[in-house]
């Protein structure tokens, strides 16, 4: 797991080797295991840790370049997080989902289940991205393993896909309203 050193040690990455030298040496004195007051060893350790790396050259210029990498994945995930149709995408491929485990259920009761690399033919979705859904659609209890090691509907799981596609579709919509005016 990446440490972020200059959050760590309240720096700028911009900062020079001088007050790397004396942000170092205030943390230090602060969490220094014998500091009755404000020691603390794990903190100290971790600052002694930073300093090290920071304080070197070639060291600074190696962990600078796994650093760009984490600020360009917080950034990413930041992004994503503010766009609102990474929600309605999550959306449609789980229903997506349970629509073809709920179809697969229908077509064969006795054997429902549908492989990984089929689901991810079927829906679209990539492995690395499909795993999120599979996860959340499992512990929703929408979904499970079935003993042959595939994903199959469960009882929960198609209440929802039928909830969805009622809620979705104009012919069910039309359907109800018609029922209700005659």
């Amino acid at each position: 797991m990446f440490t972020d050193y200059y959050e760590l040690l309240e720096i700028s990455p911009k900062a020079t080797s001088e007050t790397v030298e004396r942000i170092f040496r205030y943390f230090a004195m602060r969490y220094h295991p014998d500091n009755r007051d404000t020691g603390d060893e794990s903190r100290f350790n971790d600052i002694v840790e930073a300093h090290n790396t920071l304080k070197d050259p070639l060291k600074r210029a190696q962990y600078d370049i796994q650093y760009r990498d984490y600020v360009s994945d917080r950034r990413e995930l930041a992004e994503a997080a503010a766009d609102p149709r990474s929600i309605e995408r999550d959306s449609v491929v789980q229903a997506k989902v349970l629509s073809l485990l709920c179809t697969r259920r229908r077509q064969d009761v006795h054997n429902p289940g549908i492989g990984d690399e089929e689901l991810e033919r079927l829906s679209g979705c990539p492995t690395e991205h499909l795993e999120f859904h599979l996860w959340y659609l499992k512990a929703k209890g929408w979904i499970g393993r079935i003993e042959n090691g595939m994903f199959a509907i469960t009882v929960d799981g198609i209440d929802r896909a039928n909830s969805e596609h009622r809620h979705k579709s104009p012919v069910a919509t039309r359907l109800l309203d018609y029922s209700h005016s005659g």
